[in-house]
């Protein structure tokens, strides 16, 4: 079921009624009901990969209680690894077994021998798998390191694990959040509400107008990039940067509005990437749940910064080859953290990765510096160039788009088959970028305004943009699906 979708459209007002004019009278079984309606959620798309679900959870629940109650380090280390190993080697079937297989035949014939890939199965990847793995890897290694005590109540943890608003592409939420918001009574908070469904029309918003509107062209030029000049080329990647943003923080905007309807307050996945002065502060704003997980579960165990410079390093380069290898089965992902490791380590050893974390772009001041314009720029467009190898369908393809890019360098005014204005978009974006730099202090805050009037006329705009933007003919999937 698509947040973007007549079907959920119906079943999320459905399942508010139920929940707080229903299954409020008491907690377990409001939980219960949320974790039902959780698993028609997921079920709708292919019941199947239930079981998956379900398996997780119950290896991680008693393998909490496990590692809490040992009363040794080695058996609390052995609970660990069967946590570890099951939702890794989960993980590792459904969406990598096929990329080692075709790597090895691959790697077999360049010896001389022809295995072909009799050995590929045609593996269907479950959505979310990616996500909700790593959320209950986190609950066993928090009581590992002993950040947490387990919980005894089934229910309450099924529904942490599966619960819908973030279920299929995050924020992965860690239990000391989650968990400790769902095991509390929650009660009706009429501003609570309505900040979520601001949430909610925000991020749809970015899905319908920003992410799908643009996409056409972005696939367009990305299939046919043999085909076009370099400033096209430019364009189509460009593109694809909002893109993937709209697409991706509209999700988020919608989960965490979403959550906010049943009384849960989701971590924040996303804080305005594109006004970041450097690589660092970009991964500090971009997928937070995300790029914090791999920090407090990779990146810290291995040494982090306390450590020599070279191994410090090392951690980062780990860090991003994981990062990339997490979002496919695919060289290009690979690539693709590479070239960030390779962006963020000189960031890193001028010691300039941690000194933008806690203010943003023209703090207390209307317009930004010019120092500050360059700095966006130029980080927008080295992450803009790494997401070449990001949106590329193979390594020969991402490489084949930046030899047309820097051998047929020439102006093109690109012009859409379907006959797109490209001057709409380019306004679009415009009053899209200076809307979000308006904004850029509050993530959780689309439409602050203190003028009722102002925000009626914003709230109608938005709606209106969604309706002439929508378009039942293309994908409405979000991206963030296949990973």
């Amino acid at each position: 079921m698509l947040f973007n979708s007549i079907d959920f459209l119906i079943f999320l007002p459905i399942v508010f009624l139920l929940y707080w004019f229903i299954f409020c009278k008491k907690i377990q079984i409001q939980n219960l009901f949320i974790l039902s309606a959780s698993y028609i959620f997921y079920g709708l798309w292919d019941w199947r990969f239930l079981f998956l679900i379900l398996a997780s959870t119950i290896i991680d629940f008693f393998v909490g209680q496990s590692i809490y109650t040992s009363d040794s380090k080695k058996k609390r280390k052995i609970w660990l690894r069967i946590s570890v190993l099951f939702n890794i080697g989960l993980l590792g079937f459904f969406k990598y077994y096929n990329f080692f297989i075709e790597s090895w035949v691959d790697f077999i014939s360049i010896l001389g021998y022809d295995l072909k890939s009799t050995w590929t199965l045609q593996i269907i990847l479950p959505i979310g798998i990616s996500f909700y793995t790593f959320q209950t890897m986190s609950y066993s290694l928090d009581i590992y390191y002993k950040r947490l005590t387990p919980t005894t109540n089934f229910i309450s943890f099924a529904t942490f694990v599966s619960f819908f608003p973030q279920l299929v592409a995050g924020p992965i939420e860690r239990a000391s959040n989650l968990l400790s918001q769902i095991t509390s009574k929650r009660v009706f908070n009429y501003v609570q509400c309505t900040d979520g469904l601001k949430l909610i029309l925000w991020g749809l918003f970015k899905k319908i107008v920003i992410a799908d509107s643009i996409a056409p062209i972005v696939d367009d030029i990305f299939m046919n990039y043999t085909e076009y000049s370099a400033s096209t080329l430019v364009l189509g990647v460009s593109l694809f940067s909002f893109q993937v943003y709209g697409d991706f923080s509209g999700y988020s905007d919608i989960a965490i509005g979403t959550a906010k309807l049943f009384g849960i307050e989701l971590m924040s996945n996303f804080k305005f990437p594109n006004f970041s002065r450097n690589v660092a502060e970009y991964w500090q704003r971009w997928h937070i749940s995300l790029s914090t997980w791999f920090r407090h579960y990779v990146y810290i165990p291995l040494g982090g910064s306390r450590v020599s410079k070279l191994k410090s390093v090392r951690n980062i380069i780990i860090i991003f080859l994981i990062s990339g290898f997490w979002h496919g089965a695919n060289w290009t992902f690979i690539i693709w953290g590479a070239i960030h490791a390779i962006l963020y380590i000189p960031v890193f050893l001028m010691g300039r990765n941690r000194i933008y974390m806690n203010t943003v772009v023209a703090e207390n001041r209307v317009f930004p510096s010019v120092i500050e314009i360059l700095q966006i720029l130029l980080t927008f467009l080295l992450v803009t160039f790494s997401r070449v190898f990001f949106r590329s369908q193979s390594i020969t393809d991402a490489f084949g788009f930046l030899q047309q890019l820097y051998t047929n360098f020439s102006y093109e005014a690109y012009h859409h088959p379907s006959g797109y204005r490209m001057i709409d978009y380019f306004i679009l974006l415009g009053l899209f970028i200076l809307y979000e730099f308006r904004i850029r202090k509050d993530e959780r805050a689309p439409f602050k305004f203190k003028s009722k009037t102002i925000r009626f006329i914003a709230y109608t705009l938005v709606i209106l943009g969604m309706l002439l933007f929508f378009d039942d003919s293309i994908d409405r999937s979000f991206i963030y699906f296949q990973f």
